[in-house]
């Protein structure tokens, strides 16, 4: 997809934040800057319709005197470092070179048992949509889902792409235990608890999959941009006994 030019600001002494139009432009850019992987770039965070990028002073520099970096004319001595982040993160965002980075992310299957101990707020969530049980997890199986960032705890994905007719309004009373693997709504979102926690979100199902592991190369499972789709399955097939801890 082509990236287009965000609103670029400081942040902090080292980062700057992006501002892009919505999490889908910031989901890519943040795909372009991981993959290529410039050795001055330390991270690049998504969020809802921002992107993070925090660099190392030094690397940069170095970069800046080699001359393979372009500064605007009009720059000043004062805040060079952010000038010439701003450019080089610019450069590699229009480069054809890494535009193939940016592309779609993953589709990934995430099998779910539905209602029973698992998902104890479907029958409510299904009466306020004024729909049967069945109907509401057909419903919310045969939407695709767009994760739009990682946040609240590490694994968590919030994700937009709920049918307006399923949004739900929060618990009043937050739960003091959400298991692991829980499969949430609340407002417009859905998402799923990583580990035990408490939560406020509704609660409709459950998933055996593991969505943080610090033993794997990339510990989150799921990452900005990457597009989710919910099988229903039944709790003999959900294997939970591949997940330690549950």
């Amino acid at each position: 997809m082509s990236i287009p030019i965000p609103q670029i600001t400081p942040l902090g002494d080292s980062g700057l934040l992006l501002l892009f139009d919505n999490s889908g432009e910031a989901a890519a850019a943040a795909r372009c800057l991981n993959g290529a992987k410039p050795d001055w770039l330390l991270d690049a965070v998504p969020a809802y319709a921002a992107l993070s990028v925090v660099y190392e002073p030094y690397r940069l520099n170095r970069l800046l005197r080699s001359g393979r970096l372009r500064l605007p004319d009009n720059h000043g001595q004062e805040g060079l470092l952010h000038a010439a982040a701003e450019s080089a993160v610019l450069q590699m965002l229009g480069s054809n070179e890494w535009k193939g980075l940016s592309e779609q992310g993953r589709v990934v299957q995430v099998p779910v048992v539905y209602g029973g101990s698992g998902g104890p707020d479907l029958g409510s969530c299904a009466a306020r949509a004024e729909m049967r049980p069945e109907q509401f997890i057909e419903a919310h199986a045969a939407a695709v889902y767009t994760v739009a960032m990682i946040g609240f705890m590490p694994g968590f994905p919030y994700m937009t792409g709920l049918p307006e007719r399923l949004a739900q309004p929060r618990r009043e009373a937050p739960r003091q235990r959400v298991p692991a693997g829980s499969i949430a709504v609340a407002g417009n979102q859905t998402g799923i608890y990583p580990f035990d926690s408490p939560g406020g979100w509704q609660i409709i199902g459950r998933t055996a999959l593991q969505l943080f592991n610090l033993g794997t190369g990339s510990p989150t499972l799921l990452q900005a941009g990457d597009n989710v789709r919910f099988i229903p399955v039944q709790s003999s097939q959900a294997g939970w006994e591949e997940v330690s801890g549950r």
